[in-house]
């Protein structure tokens, strides 16, 4: 059963590993996070990631929407830490990525599904979670009205990916 809205944001305990640097809790306080789960085999997850890149872009830096992505592996394929590091730098996630091997953070989430996003709000309260491929539209309709956006963000087109 998947995290109940206004549950607080877990504290990122059992990380196998960081990639770009870890996100601190105490960094996070006061600013809106969003959380994605995926899998280095999940092919929906990939067509998620640029999406993930332009929230960064576009909220980031004007409405302080931080970022904290988390590998969780589904198979021992997954578990190959090279391999999500190649997918990190081959989609260009320049936000903090976790190595989830334990499935430790995946727990704390009570998360069970790739691609899954959790919103938390400026106080880490849940605020919207998602899980599957159609999934993009309804995040960033929930994100737009956490942060305040009015303006439409250019969904990726064919070819972005």
């Amino acid at each position: 059963m998947p995290m109940r809205l206004r549950t607080e944001l877990p504290a990122f305990a059992g990380v196998t590993e960081w990639i770009n640097g870890e996100a601190q809790r105490e960094a996070l306080q006061g600013k809106p996070v969003l959380v994605h789960f995926w899998a280095v085999s999940c092919y929906l997850c990939k067509e998620s990631l640029p999406m993930i890149n332009i929230w960064r872009d576009t909220f980031g830096e004007q409405y302080n929407l931080q970022i904290v992505g988390v590998h969780m592996p589904r198979s021992e394929k997954d578990l190959d830490i090279a391999s999500a590091k190649a997918i990190v730098n081959e989609y260009e996630l320049t936000h903090p990525v976790i190595i989830d091997n334990d499935h430790a953070v995946a727990e704390a989430f009570q998360n069970e599904y790739v691609p899954a996003f959790y919103l938390f709000d400026e106080n880490h309260q849940l605020r919207h979670f998602q899980a599957g491929e159609k999934g993009l539209k309804m995040v960033e309709q929930r994100l737009h009205k956490i942060l305040g956006v009015t303006e439409e963000v250019a969904p990726v087109q064919e070819g972005q990916v």
